[in-house]
């Protein structure tokens, strides 16, 4: 045995959330499976109505979530990005315009119900907007540009409550999971937009304590959407939503995922090539412009889905592209980060 498997095995030993760390694996992906296995096992706590109930809850939680998030964010972090338009171009049109039309074909494809709402949930996967925390701490450890993905990700974050809705109510309106798009849009901006505009104005007084207890605040938020995740597996489980998807469907679904992500990173990349972006710049491009936000996502469907009892599936596709984009991600910033240290050498 080598010495670098005795070091693996010693921290699979001491420590094995440390070692799943290293794979892109954290407590919250893990907390994420125990919430489905408990929705499975227990749906009536997540589908039980009354004065007080678990989506009510989450209702208030998805207007903390934004309200905090922009309390983190400072007009000093925005501005510091503002002058490479082109880099800000290409992660938003990969976000909000690449996705979505690799996607929209396969619509012709999804004959039987199962697979509409696979696809369904997959183009709702593809309009979402990027990830905020995990994008950064990626190109942070890729040595990228940190400045720029701080901002295409807050920015992506705003658009996405206008743009996400609009790819929506284009596919929804001829669908059985029909929508009204005035009315939606009107919810995402009471409980997202407004809460993070009168974050981002409350920064100058408060926003140091929103740093401060960041890693509180944090948990929270995932709090937040572990509560999400259970009561719409709850209320899918309760009606026997998933009755017809067997383990086969399921790890295509995850292999469909990976080829997804591997198919954006790559156009991502050769379009980093031909506008002959440096090193870090290209690293910000392809790690914003390839990944998707779970926390978005949750929050959205529970608007957009609210009379729906097929979110657990619509949210399927997204649960496996966050965990997939996490673990492979994580492995290519590792890569990215020893290339440039030996190159540095």
């Amino acid at each position: 045995m080598s010495d670098l498997q005795k070091e693996d095995r010693k921290k699979v030993l001491t420590n094995p959330f440390q070692w799943l760390q290293h794979f892109g694996l954290d407590g919250f992906i893990l907390a994420l499976t125990g919430m489905i296995i408990l929705a499975y096992w227990w749906p009536e706590g997540g589908t039980a109505q009354g004065s007080f109930s678990l989506s009510q809850l989450a209702n208030y939680g998805i207007s903390l979530i934004f309200f905090f998030y922009g309390l983190r964010l400072s007009k000093q972090k925005l501005q510091q990005g503002l002058g490479n338009w082109r880099l800000h171009v290409l992660v938003q049109a990969s976000t909000f315009i690449l996705f979505p039309l690799l996607i929209y074909p396969f619509r012709m494809i999804a004959t039987d119900h199962l697979a509409q709402l696979l696809w369904l949930g997959t183009f709702f996967l593809a309009s979402l907007p990027s990830t905020v925390s995990s994008s950064v701490v990626m190109v942070s450890i890729a040595e990228g540009n940190i400045p720029a993905a701080i901002f295409n990700a807050s920015i992506s974050s705003v658009i996405g409550v206008f743009i996400t809705p609009l790819w929506m109510g284009m596919v929804l309106s001829n669908s059985s999971e029909h929508v009204e798009l005035g009315s939606t849009i009107g919810k995402l901006i009471l409980q997202v937009l407004l809460p993070v505009v009168a974050g981002i104005l409350l920064n100058p007084h408060l926003g140091q304590y929103a740093e401060k207890y960041r890693k509180q605040l944090k948990y929270f938020d995932q709090t937040i959407i572990l509560i999400i995740v259970y009561t719409a597996f709850s209320e899918s489980f309760a009606r026997k939503m998933f009755s017809d998807l067997t383990i086969t469907e399921l790890l295509l679904l995850g292999i469909a995922m990976l080829i997804l992500f591997f198919i954006v990173y790559g156009i991502t990349t050769l379009c980093c090539k031909l506008l002959r972006f440096n090193r870090e710049d290209s690293i910000t491009a392809v790690f914003c412009g390839s990944k998707k936000s779970l926390v978005h996502g949750t929050v959205m469907s529970h608007v957009l889905f609210a009379s729906s009892t097929m979110t657990g599936i619509l949210l399927l596709p997204l649960m496996l592209y966050h965990a997939l984009q996490l673990i492979v991600v994580s492995m290519i910033a590792r890569k990215k980060a020893k290339q440039q240290k030996e190159n540095n050498i």
